[in-house]
């Protein structure tokens, strides 16, 4: 039996290894050895390097030699201990210097000490400041910290040293992903295959934005082909999961999740897939508590708090979940499924006025609307946490939550302002800047921070705001125009659907807001989207199909009853059937909401 603290040793290699080392020593083998193990550790294989390199070790060549090699043949093994031995004491021979730092580099980002690994890329930029590679890492160390313009700046400086590395190809494609989106992305990925093309990064990267792009056949292709390289690879599975969990297929999806073994298993990307699927099939139990653990794991992860209330509502626990969620649900930066899931929640229990609270409000969410509800605390006390850690966001974000409920638009910016001067290539901070100058009546200037931050990250929720912005400025057209570019960039994100057909709809051009609305519709759980069944049912109104309109209307009316938008919307449609007697009802409620509320949700359809 091997005991805890051998089981690292019991490798693979292992078996090989005594046959190699009863062969002896042989002059310049070990130099053969080490060109060997640089190439094992180009294909990514840890563990043939490591059996090569201790050979190389056995035939005289120095440990400085090897130090670099070795300490990245167990970063490959996820050996960070053993890793820390060859790379911490920094005594690497003058030619592996600069390798010798940047995995030391390597290996303290992956522990967390993002301080030690920006000295020790420091070191290895003195060895060779031009070294596509390490401005790569360079670049993934920056956007950790939270400079994400320093990141850009490093992965642009990689590609001017070197435009055909393939690490900064895919590095470049990440964050082109991230800030234009995923058919912008592609042409970096496919780059970086033409010169690596069996390397399971970038393929996995390249069938992850295929699957973004909406090319979910092509992404198939590329999951099959990682298998073939590697059948014990699991993020091939994991992607191939995805894909069916997309198209519906749930058992598939499961199925293809439990090949992954171990290897997911406490990430969050498949505990949140675990859950999402669990849901599905109706196993609430099991999905509530994978979703409470991945919660407790991210408790600012706003997408994990809906679900794990979502499966409290489908065991039917309303009371708990309004205990536990109410008052998330009532920040001002809760999303609207947050607030749809409580609004239905109070509805279950029969308390119909808070429940017309919430629901309206993630209608005027959905809608693009900013707006701030106050903390519990009092404004001295938030200040006071935030002067005690300016660096920590919460904080930040809930004092000037508590500053725009309340007006203090001019002390919010002056905060803002603040906080951006500390951390000035943070687009989370620039996200927030633009936020309060939008609330503070002040356009122009939300716009120009917002279109910093699209440099970084465009999301549905920046495109939500940026069109606030233009529309605020008299600017239509160009609000439009930007909608359709996201769109095209993001075809998988019903935000930008149901914004282009809202637009459609304003022009009374009902055959296009249709159109998109039923693409929008067919993706992943849009089905039960009640705003986009209720926008559907107008356009199908406009098309003078009242039967469809209807059955729409009435769909998302049953999900929503309490709020005052798609009550109007059934109301409506309920008129062009016929049917005036329950039409007149509908709209009576729907005037009733709006009044309890003091909304009117997304106005008039």
């Amino acid at each position: 039996m091997i005991c805890k603290a051998d089981r690292k040793r019991s490798r693979p290699w292992l078996v090989v290894l005594p046959a190699i080392l009863l062969a002896g020593p042989a002059l310049g083998e070990g130099r053969g050895n080490l060109a060997d193990a640089r190439e094992a550790l180009r294909r990514g294989d840890g563990i043939a390097a490591e059996a090569l390199l201790r050979d190389a070790l056995h035939r005289g060549t120095p440990a400085r030699e090897v130090a670099a090699q070795m300490g990245e043949a167990e970063l490959l093994q996820q050996d960070f201990l053993e890793a820390g031995r060859w790379l911490r004491p920094g005594d690497f021979s003058s030619s592996e210097q600069a390798h010798g730092y940047r995995m030391l580099g390597r290996l303290e980002m992956m522990e967390g000490d993002l301080e030690a690994a920006g000295k020790a890329f420091d070191e290895a930029l003195r060895a060779a400041p031009r070294n596509a590679v390490l401005w790569v890492d360079i670049g993934r160390l920056r956007y950790l910290a939270g400079d994400q313009f320093a990141a850009l700046d490093a992965a642009e400086r990689a590609l001017q040293i070197e435009p055909k590395e393939p690490g900064a190809l895919e590095f470049r494609g990440q964050l082109i992903r991230d800030s234009k989106g995923a058919r912008a992305a592609l042409p970096f990925f496919a780059a970086a295959l033409k010169q690596a093309p069996d390397n399971l990064s970038i393929l996995g990267e390249y069938a992850a934005t295929l699957g973004e792009a909406g090319r979910a056949r092509d992404m198939l292709a590329i999951t099959r082909r990682m298998i073939e390289i590697d059948r014990r690879d699991p993020r091939a599975f994991y992607l191939q999961a995805v894909l069916a969990a997309r198209a519906g297929k749930d058992d598939l999806a499961r199925r293809l999740l439990w090949r992954t073994g171990d290897a997911y298993r406490k990430t969050p990307a498949a505990m949140l897939l675990t859950g999402v699927l669990e849901l599905r099939v109706g196993n609430v139990q099991t999905a509530a508590d994978v979703l409470d653990a991945l919660w407790r794991m991210q408790p600012d992860n706003g997408q994990v708090a809906v679900l794990v209330a979502r499966a409290l509502q489908l065991d039917g626990r309303h009371a708990e979940l309004v205990s536990r969620f109410a008052e998330l649900a009532r920040r001002g930066d809760a999303s609207p499924y947050l607030l749809e899931v409580v609004g239905r929640s109070y509805e279950a229990l029969e308390r119909r006025d808070e429940a017309a609270f919430f629901l309206d409000r993630a209608a005027m969410l959905k809608g693009g609307l900013v707006a701030a509800l106050p903390d519990s605390a009092p404004l001295d006390v938030l200040e006071a946490r935030w002067r005690d850690a300016p660096g920590e966001p919460r904080r930040i974000l809930s004092l000037v939550r508590q500053l725009l409920a309340f007006g203090h638009y001019a002390k919010a910016q002056s905060i803002v302002a603040e906080v951006r001067g500390k951390f000035p290539g943070s687009s989370d901070v620039l996200f927030l800047s633009g936020d309060v100058e939008l609330m503070a009546g002040n356009p122009q200037a939300a716009l120009e921070h917002y279109r910093r931050v699209a440099r970084i990250r465009m999301s549905g929720i920046l495109m939500e705001r940026m069109v606030k912005a233009e529309l605020a400025l008299g600017q239509a057209q160009s609000a439009k125009s930007m909608i359709v570019a996201y769109f095209l960039q993001h075809p998988m994100d019903d935000s930008a659907s149901s914004r282009i057909a809202q637009f459609a709809a304003d022009r009374k051009d009902w055959q296009r807001a249709e159109a998109v609305l039923a693409f929008a519709l067919r993706q992943g759980g849009n089905a039960r989207d009640p705003l986009l069944l209720a926008r559907s049912a107008l356009a199908h109104v406009g098309l003078g199909d009242s039967k469809a309109a209807l059955a729409e209307a009435r769909k998302a009316y049953r999900l929503q009853p309490g709020n005052a938008y798609i009550t109007r919307v059934y109301g409506l449609t309920l008129k062009a059937a016929g049917e005036e007697g329950s039409s007149g009802t509908m709209l009576a409620k729907a005037e009733r909401l709006s009044t309890a509320t003091g909304s009117t949700a997304l106005g008039q359809p």
